[in-house]
Parts: C-alpha cells; sequence; structure tokens
C-alpha cells in the first residue's frame, strides 16, 4: 500500500443516507444518494443499519466527516432513523422542500441532478 493509499484509506467519508421509500420523492432521494456516491461527493450508507443497531455500521457512522440525510417527504424517516441511532449532527434535505410532491414526481435523470446539486451544495455550506 503506498502512502497515498493509506491516506485515503484512513480518512473519515461523508456518509448519505437515503430514505430510498416507497414513493417516487423517496426513490428520487435512493438516486441522489447513488449519484452522490458516483460523483465522489459523499458515499452512500445504510440506514437499515442505523435502524437495526448493526455494531459496523454505527461505528462507520459515528467515524464519518460529516453526515447528510436525504429525505422524501415531511415524515422524515431518515432524519428519525439517525436520531433514534444517537446522530444528530447531520445535514438534512428534505426533497419535498424543493418543489416535490409525493406522487406527482417523475423520477427523471435531470431532477436527479438537480437534487444531487442541492445536496452537494448543502455538504459544501
Amino acid at each position: 500500500m503506498t502512502e497515498s493509499n493509506a491516506s485515503e484509506c484512513s480518512a473519515a467519508p461523508t456518509l448519505a443516507f437515503a430514505c430510498s421509500g416507497a414513493a417516487d420523492v423517496g426513490e428520487i432521494t435512493d438516486h441522489v444518494a447513488r449519484k452522490l456516491t458516483r460523483d465522489g461527493v459523499a458515499k452512500m450508507f445504510c440506514l437499515a443499519g442505523v435502524g437495526g443497531c448493526v455494531d459496523p455500521i454505527m461505528n462507520a457512522t459515528s467515524a464519518a466527516k460529516r453526515i447528510l440525510a436525504i429525505d422524501g417527504c415531511p415524515l422524515d424517516c431518515v432524519r428519525h432513523t439517525l436520531e433514534q441511532g444517537g446522530f444528530t449532527d447531520f445535514a438534512h434535505l428534505r426533497v419535498t422542500d424543493l418543489g416535490l410532491k409525493k406522487g406527482e414526481s417523475a423520477v427523471t435523470p435531470e431532477l436527479t441532478a438537480q437534487v444531487a446539486e442541492k445536496a452537494a451544495a448543502l455538504l459544501n455550506s
């Protein structure tokens, strides 16, 4: 392992947790978290692991540099799950606050890119 690789491995990642719910806005959050991962902005991580208090997931989340919660609607399932897991220091984005309507938002690459841009800006603020 080179010195560069060693430092990359030890750097705490920015984690993104998506609602990934059954509604269109949940699907959009999933696509956004995956795009943030592909773009190197954040690493999509397992919300179910936080909900289940799975030790490796909890430890990795505790060690994260930053955490982004992406909720689809005002139920805020991601926010609540993180808080119940003991995490309170995170950025929060709710896609319905961006004008999307649950049950009325087509999942498109363009919409995913727009929301991902908002998410990245939130992480950089």
